[in-house]
């Protein structure tokens, strides 16, 4: 509060007041930090009121209070004992806010943190005054951040698993003068609205699929919708079930052994067949009808190998034969005589 000089002023502070066992606490940032609140046992204090005494002819009264993202903001312009005034003018940062006019006051009805600064208003005292311009001493005006553009927060993670729940959270807060007032918050998907201004700033998926994969951000705002401020996006991706691969085993391909050069005059018999399972033994099983394909190949490959064994085996014995007719041959004949 601004006074001016000469004027009169009455202050009353009602209630009882004591000594004994006082405190002082600081208060939080938005005040003087030589301000302090004093707390005593049974009694109940008013806020502080702040006084400036002024000895010019015109001054600029502002609220005393804190003044926060959409509150109203008034500004007046006032003279010595209320003169009466003609022409008044209010700057912000040395600019005009407007044509010279005869209100003493400017109204500003949602006050944003883009109108801080330094105000200051001029005029015309009229008789009995000076009659001439008089400019009032500048007077700085912050706007506080009501709060905080809200983060959106996901429970347990960005990337959960298909099928498991998930919780998003809109964290945002306000300051301790503003405790009592009330937000309301929104969540959105890829533009569209999944929950409209609620009370709680949490909102839950039950059981999540790769449908709910996409962009989120959420806002907060008050109930008069004066203030609102979005979160940045959040991108969710929903991780589908796992899928364990089943392990393949690679097998190599036989290789065939180089056949001998000479070829037998009597080939090898055929195989004899293969026995089948008897209907008596119900364990037993054909490794051709056998209900595993891996194992029905590795048989396969078993008995090509076994064939080909024959094949090499029939051959030996031939050669074999061959080279002992040789040796009898040889020794039937004898040595040759020479005279």
């Amino acid at each position: 509060m601004e006074l001016r000089a000469a004027s009169f002023e009455a202050l009353q502070c009602k209630g009882p007041a004591s000594t004994q066992d006082s405190m002082c606490h600081p208060e939080d940032d938005l005040t003087d930090p030589r301000e302090v609140s004093f707390q005593v046992k049974g009694y109940t204090f008013s806020e502080p009121v702040h006084l400036t005494v002024s000895y010019d002819w015109l001054i600029l009264q502002s609220p005393a209070k804190p003044i926060f993202e959409g509150d109203p903001l008034v500004l007046r312009c006032l003279a010595w004992q209320d003169w009466p005034l003609t022409q008044v003018t209010f700057y912000r940062d040395g600019a005009a806010l407007g044509p010279p006019g005869p209100s003493k006051e400017i109204s500003i009805t949602v006050a944003q943190k883009a109108d801080s600064g330094h105000y200051h208003c001029s005029a015309v005292l009229r008789s009995p005054g000076p009659g001439s311009p008089e400019t009032a001493s500048p007077v700085a005006l912050t706007v506080h951040e009501l709060f905080r553009a809200p983060v959106l927060r996901v429970t347990p993670s960005a990337e959960p698993q298909e099928g498991k729940p998930v919780t998003l959270s809109c964290q945002t807060k306000l300051p301790l003068q503003r405790s009592s007032a009330r937000l309301l918050f929104s969540f959105y998907k890829d533009g569209r609205t999944m929950r409209s201004r609620g009370p709680s700033p949490e909102f839950q998926i039950p059981t999540v699929s790769e449908a709910h994969s996409g962009a989120y951000w959420c806002e907060a705002a008050t109930e008069d919708n004066q203030v609102w401020k979005q979160s940045p996006k959040l991108e969710i991706r929903v991780q589908g079930p796992s899928r364990s691969a089943a392990p393949t085993t690679l097998t190599p391909a036989p290789q065939k052994p180089d056949a001998p050069e000479t070829t037998s005059t009597k080939p090898p018999g055929p195989l004899p067949p293969l026995s089948t399972p008897s209907s008596k033994d119900p364990d037993s099983f054909s490794p051709l009808q056998g209900p595993d394909p891996h194992l029905y190949h590795q048989m396969g490959v078993l008995l090509k190998q076994i064939q080909d064994m024959r094949v090499l085996l029939g051959h030996l014995v031939i050669e074999l034969r061959d080279l002992s007719s040789h040796l009898k041959l040889e020794t039937t004949k004898g040595p040759t005589k020479h005279e």
